[in-house]
């Protein structure tokens, strides 16, 4: 699936950007035995992950937020928009919910995630817009057969991924190993 294009005036409230991903970590496929590294670096005008990316074992490489001490409600956006240069790449952007008392993923192993593939542009930079209502849980890249809806009221983490894997159960058909360097420049919700 891939996500709508932002219309030309839209509401945007700024998350996350510039010097703000100074706290973002990497999380690769090393810690599934797979061989790919990469890092993240911050600069006052976003986030660096850079890195080498090797198929077998794994196949993936990510920046991850910290999770939030106050989870960001979103209830009155209807998305997210980010600016990111990925060099022509469908990556995958993942949000973590704080888990609710009686919440069926409660019986889940594993945590789920929210993801939306998100293709970018060759050069410069892309403003993909991400709708809620467009979002797939996903448990390690499979997809989450249950009736589960994302609610916006708790958002706890954010993760930008490039990885063989794109939507639930399906393979990144862009998918190339290699050299990579992805710049984030913001995340923010728009009406």
């Amino acid at each position: 699936m891939i996500p709508d294009s932002p219309p030309t005036e839209i509401a945007i409230t700024p998350l996350i950007q510039g010097s703000e991903f100074s706290d973002w970590k990497s999380l690769n496929d090393t810690i599934m035995g797979g061989s790919s590294r990469a890092s993240c670096r911050s600069s006052d005008k976003g986030l660096f992950l850079e890195g080498n990316l090797v198929e077998e074992g794994g196949g993936f490489v990510s920046c991850r937020s910290p999770i939030f001490d106050k989870p960001f409600n979103l209830s009155k956006y209807s998305g997210l928009i980010i600016d990111v240069e990925g060099e022509g790449r469908t990556l995958k952007f993942a949000i973590a919910c704080e888990k609710k008392p009686l919440s069926l993923s409660n019986f889940l192993k594993g945590d789920i995630r929210w993801v939306a593939s998100i293709p970018t542009n060759k050069k410069g930079v892309s403003r993909i817009q991400v709708p809620f209502k467009n979002l797939e849980p996903a448990r390690r890249a499979k997809p989450v057969r249950l009736p589960l809806r994302f609610d916006p009221t708790c958002v706890n983490r954010f993760q930008l991924l490039y990885s063989k894997f794109g939507q639930p159960g399906k393979i990144n058909s862009g998918f190339s190993p290699g050299p990579i360097k992805v710049f984030i420049k913001s995340i923010s919700a728009y009406l």
